[in-house]
């Protein structure tokens, strides 16, 4: 699903929203969850999941071309873990493998 794709889901289940007002609802809290991973708070919604900031630590890597050592510094990235209840119901949706099969 795309941003897009939500936009017009939330504009069609709330009839007395506009697409022009959902899309900013939408880009509000998108925005406001940036801004706060940014300054490095933590997010959690129930049912749904958290988001946090996890730190990559430097290393040394490889430039593939050259073969030569290069430095790779530090990141902070954010880091999405699923609710139990985002988890169950993604399990319960699952189609069946092809081992099961």
């Amino acid at each position: 699903m795309t941003r897009s794709d939500l936009v017009t889901r939330l504009a069609e289940r709330f009839s007395q929203l506009t697409q022009r007002d959902t899309e900013f609802a939408v880009k509000t809290i998108i925005d406001a969850m940036s801004d706060a991973l940014a300054r490095g708070h933590r997010i959690e919604i129930r049912g749904f999941g958290s988001f946090s900031i996890n730190r990559r630590p430097p290393r040394l890597g490889r430039n593939p071309r050259s073969g030569e050592q290069v430095v790779i510094p530090e990141k902070l990235v954010p880091h999405f873990k699923p609710g139990k209840a985002l988890r169950e119901a993604v399990d319960a949706q699952a189609p069946p493998s092809a081992e099961n099969a």
